[in-house]
């Protein structure tokens, strides 16, 4: 017997508690037969750093039987060896394999076989830094970023597609092979469909990225439309 939605795979998202854009992003991403059940991790506060209640967030999701876990969460965080371990800690929690943004957009990246990075992010220095050194880490250059300096967790859903605009056009040098949009909870899917074809490069919204890995490492590879070429061509 299988589910009679989720018959093909079942998703458990893990999302912060803050985050209005991550949900509709991935139900607007959907493909027949596979469903996406979220789980909230406490934030305590307005601190993007903080990852409290993650175990428990794992552990509210694991009764309805998921099959694979998504990480939705900052992910980036401490480089590639913080997303490693975020990645160990899950997997121990569920015994479930994870896809988490950080990891997506590096398999992203290698698809395309880009090298160069232009980077934007709603983050603070701090942030930007864990950015700059994950993608370092794992052998990209990122020669433009663009943080947005969001004061709190909820304020990320506020930017517009106008200052996003901006900052993909601040971002794309001509030594850029590929724009990625980090966070979450920042509302890039659409603008980034469009500005793969007004820049010709690849632009990857960590939202397609992450559903994309999720999808994939499943064997599902129906093509999703509006959402950028990854999930159309990939």
């Amino acid at each position: 017997m299988t589910d009679a939605l989720g018959w093909r795979r079942k998703f458990g998202v893990l999302a912060p508690s803050t985050n209005t854009i991550v949900e509709p992003d991935f139900y607007a991403m959907a493909v027949p037969g596979v469903t996406s059940h979220f789980s909230r991790v406490h934030l305590r506060g307005e601190d993007l750093s903080d990852d409290a209640e993650l175990g428990s967030a794992c552990e509210r999701v694991l009764p309805c039987e998921p099959d694979y876990m998504v990480m939705s969460t900052e992910t980036f965080r401490d480089g590639a060896d913080g997303n490693r371990g975020l990645v160990a800690r899950i997997k121990k929690i569920t015994g479930l394999d994870v896809a988490t943004g950080a990891e997506a957009c590096e398999r992203a990246l290698r698809a395309y076989g880009a090298r160069r990075i232009g980077v934007i992010t709603p983050y603070q220095p701090a942030g930007d830094a864990d950015v700059v050194r994950f993608f370092g880490e794992i052998g990209f250059e990122v020669t433009a970023i663009e943080g947005l300096r969001c004061p709190t967790a909820v304020s990320i859903a506020h930017v517009t597609e106008d200052e996003l605009r901006a900052a993909i056009l601040d971002v794309n040098t001509p030594d850029v092979d590929a724009i990625v949009q980090c966070g979450t909870n920042l509302s890039m899917l659409r603008l980034a469909d469009e500005a793969e074809r007004w820049l010709g490069k690849p632009v990857i919204a960590v939202n397609a990225a992450t559903w994309w890995m999720a999808l994939r490492e499943n064997g599902i590879k129906d093509r999703v439309y509006g959402a950028g070429s990854l999930l159309r061509e990939y």
